[in-house]
């Protein structure tokens, strides 16, 4: 009795586990939504299909869309509408772009274009690009950077007929420009990119993920080749082409593409003006600089590099904070040239600051003519050095921002001879080399620094033994920190001044500065053996030798995996070039 009763319980078992096994695969599987439809969707007709979804006539377009009830509109729209994203998985509809309105007071309804796209879903392979919904949002920090507002909200579209042409510029000049682009947010924040419109083997300029774009964006959500930039020479307008990115390109917050939007082809060029902000993907965002250029003959070559780097291979870039620059002539002043660098700590606004103001003061010190003869007759510059230091210093209300800074002035003696003398705060440092031999031109003003320590120990403070920073601070020479220098009597503006070196063009002498990220790396005897290499490789006639030579340099500390931003300039006094540039160039 007891082992019937038994199987009648196992049996009993075994029939309520199976019945919960079918209700479990009942409801993963829902096979009844194969026999009843959502009531919540609305039916699409396939006149509906064949109907064009954008009208030639703006208002028959306003009154299919006012004709929809409220709650039907409501329903197409998925619930995200309200934060303008639209999901392109949601029923097979999405949300376009609104239309501008003809009347700011028309119904919301009427902006409101529905496409019907089909996107099925798929897996994205391991280092594709991550394909993001592209928001057509113009964010504060987007805003400062517009210089320039487009009319009627919209893009510039490049008609056949249209004829642009800078203000104040003709005939050769306006068919000269300087583009400069610098990615300002996302993983590559700092990287730069800059052509000349007569550069024509290096253009179009293109952006992308992958090599050989020339502006390299390391973001997910670039495409490989992503869009490029071209320079027109019938419009004289450089121009802007989507090359059907996956995850779109905005200008200005208005979405660039192909007329096509469902399809991955070229959009249309569009016209850029200085000011104006490209967005790759969602992230990541370039501003647009674009200026005139103006021929200047230069008695030297010259060459500028810089890059952020990172701390460590394949990570994210550092935060750019340094400054190189040169200006030759100096406004107002023919004889005279400067060359800059400013290394800034605790962000970049005190070194723009600086590399803006410096020169300003030099020149406007020379332009005394009493001071520029001076000059001339000592052969020694000392005095406007030091002064040009000193108003910067005043110039500057940096409270917990400063830089270091480095400027290498040089002045024409004729045709061929040429004198230079150095001035810095800080870190970063200039040498020059003449027939083979090295002239140091600058003083490293770190507190581990020998010469910088007997300095301190003389204001009365000396130094702990075995102590390396003053107020958390490895220097005690910097332009700004206006606080620091406020709780200690130590830190100090005052440059060191170098010795005049004199310069002959058959010397084949040359100059290098460069920011500490360099230095960290490479040695003064390394960076010469570089120089020399490159002279020994390439021809030193070329217009783009010193250019060559600072990217070379550049890229050894790269290699060497150097952890701070690094900026070169690279000065060959022994070929001259022809600068097509507004006299004036920087690099941050």
């Amino acid at each position: 009795m007891a082992m019937v009763m038994a199987e009648s319980i196992v049996g009993l078992v075994v029939i309520l586990m199976l019945v919960l096994i079918i209700l479990f695969i009942l409801l993963a599987c829902r096979p009844w939504r194969f026999f009843f439809s959502s009531p919540q969707h609305r039916q699409i007709k396939v006149g509906d299909l064949e109907r064009p979804l954008i009208s030639d006539d703006i208002g028959s377009v306003q009154s299919q869309v006012n004709d929809l009830p409220t709650n039907q509109l409501l329903e197409v729209l998925h619930p995200q509408a309200e934060e303008n994203i639209s999901s392109p998985r949601t029923q097979g509809l999405a949300c376009k772009q609104k239309l501008p309105s003809t009347d700011e007071h028309s119904n919301q309804g009427a902006n409101l274009v529905l496409d019907v796209i089909s996107d099925p879903s798929e897996d994205v392979p391991v280092g594709h690009t991550i394909k993001r919904t592209l928001v057509a949002k113009c964010p504060v920090e987007e805003r400062k950077h517009v210089k320039r507002e487009r009319t009627n909200n919209q893009l510039p579209f490049i008609a056949e007929n249209d004829s642009p042409q800078e203000p104040g510029l003709t005939g050769i000049e306006a068919q000269r420009s300087s583009l400069s682009l610098e990615v300002i947010s996302g993983p590559s924040c700092g990287l730069r990119c800059s052509l000349l419109s007569t550069n024509t083997a290096k253009l179009p300029v293109t952006l992308g993920r992958v090599s050989p774009s020339d502006l390299l964006v390391k973001d997910s959500e670039v495409s490989g080749k992503h869009a490029l930039i071209n320079w027109n020479t019938n419009k004289l307008k450089w121009e802007l082409v989507d090359m059907g990115s996956l995850n779109g390109t905005l200008l200005n917050s208005q979405a660039v593409q192909h007329p096509d939007s469902g399809s991955r082809h070229k959009s249309e060029p569009f016209e850029l003006a200085s000011g104006d902000i490209i967005t790759l993907g969602t992230t990541s965002k370039v501003s647009v600089e674009i200026s005139p250029l103006v021929e200047c003959q230069i008695p030297f070559g010259v060459g500028i590099a810089s890059d952020s780097m990172a701390l460590r291979r394949g990570g994210r870039k550092l935060p750019m904070e340094d400054v190189c620059y040169y200006q030759w002539p100096l406004p107002g002043v023919e004889q005279f040239g400067l060359f800059g660098i400013c290394d800034g700590h605790g962000g970049a606004e005190a070194s723009k600051a600086a590399s803006k103001i410096l020169p300003e003061m030099v020149a406007n010190i020379l332009s005394v003519s009493e001071k520029r003869q001076k000059v001339l007759s000592l052969c020694d510059a000392s005095d406007v050095l030091r002064d040009a230091f000193c108003q910067t210093e005043a110039s500057m209300n940096h409270q917990y921002e400063g830089c270091t800074a480095t400027v290498l002035l040089v002045w024409a003696h004729g045709p061929e001879d040429f004198f230079a003398q150095c001035a810095n705060v800080g870190d970063s440092a200039c040498f020059v080399s003449i027939g083979g031999k090295q002239i140091k031109m600058t003083e490293d003003h770190r507190i581990t620094n020998k010469s910088e320590r007997i300095r301190l120990n003389e204001t009365g403070e000396p130094l702990r033994d075995g102590e390396t920073r003053l107020c958390g601070m490895n220097l005690a020479r910097m332009l700004g920190d206006k606080f620091l220098k406020e709780q200690d009597l130590r830190f100090t503006s005052e440059p060191y001044i170098s010795q005049v070196v004199h310069i002959e063009k058959a010397s084949k002498a040359f100059a290098l500065l460069a920011s500490d990220g360099l230095w960290d790396v490479i040695s003064i005897k390394k960076a010469m053996q570089l120089v020399f290499q490159m002279r020994d490789n390439y021809s030193a006639d070329g217009d783009n030798f010193a250019e060559k030579v600072a990217n070379f340099i550049l890229d050894e500390a790269r290699s060497l995996r150097t952890k701070d931003n690094t900026s070169i300039i690279f000065v060959d006094f022994a070929t001259t070039s022809t600068s097509r540039t507004d006299s004036c160039k920087s690099c941050s």
